[in-house]
């Protein structure tokens, strides 16, 4: 489960995020919405612990972003968006690599990113070097470096960007198969199709506020539009910029 509890955090004169909360529980899948600037982005980055917020908390399985960063980081397996490879190592050792980071047993790497491969069909390309890699073969890499030390939360960021139909279809049948499996997953997305499709709950993010979090049933019905995208709108026009 991961927890965000009032969080503020400031760039110089820019406020950013502004008293930001909301839970996104285990065996759901919640979707963290927000246009350009709104404090998404920000928000983000305290979890995955590389900014520290000024005031408030947040915390993966209990484990706090700050005071225990280690601890919370190795509950998470994060895709933020525009994730780097090493573009000298080949598909498979990035993924190994990184399962290294994570602190998965060496005895057990091996079979770990058979697995993962396997799982995100990537076995065509899991030999060559990243290097020239597609924007789709990047995403799927990256993804499954998020996912080989088998975390109990998964974020991830615009995790589509790049991927044809077949392969964006396979990844929304793999965040279904998550959420089954009692996984909490944080999404977020541009594409409103994806989230109607995909999310249990939405925080809709604005001006660094919270401008809406519920159900999406509950978010239509606050909203009075059954269109998720008209939602979208209604709710971050609803908070006024300082």
């Amino acid at each position: 489960m991961i927890t965000v509890d009032n969080i503020h955090k400031s760039f110089g004169k820019v406020h950013a995020v502004r008293g930001v909360s909301f839970d996104a529980p285990d065996g759901k899948i919640t979707g963290l919405l927000g246009p350009n600037g709104a404090g998404k982005s920000t928000t983000l980055r305290v979890l995955y612990t590389v900014l520290k917020p000024d005031s408030g908390s947040a915390s993966i399985d209990g484990a706090n972003v700050v005071t225990d960063s280690l601890a919370a980081r190795e509950r998470i397996g994060a895709l933020p968006h525009g994730a780097g490879l090493y573009p000298h190592l080949t598909a498979r050792e990035n993924i190994a690599y990184f399962a290294r980071l994570c602190g998965v047993d060496k005895a057990e790497i091996d079979d770990r990113v058979d697995q993962i491969v396997k799982l995100l069909e990537i076995g065509g390309f899991a030999e060559r070097r990243t290097k020239g890699f597609s924007q789709g073969q990047r995403t799927k890499v990256s993804l499954a470096r998020s996912l080989v030390h088998n975390p109990q939360n998964i974020i991830l960021d615009e995790p589509s960007n790049g991927l044809d139909v077949m392969a964006t279809r396979s990844l929304r049948e793999l965040i279904l198969k998550l959420k089954d499996d009692g996984r909490c997953v944080l999404f977020s997305s541009h594409v409103m199709q994806e989230v109607a499709a995909l999310c249990d709950d939405i925080c809709i993010i604005a001006h660094g506020r919270v401008a809406i979090d519920d159900s999406i049933d509950g978010i239509r019905e606050r909203t009075g539009c059954d269109d998720i995208e008209d939602a979208f709108v209604k709710a971050i026009h609803s908070v006024e910029p300082d």
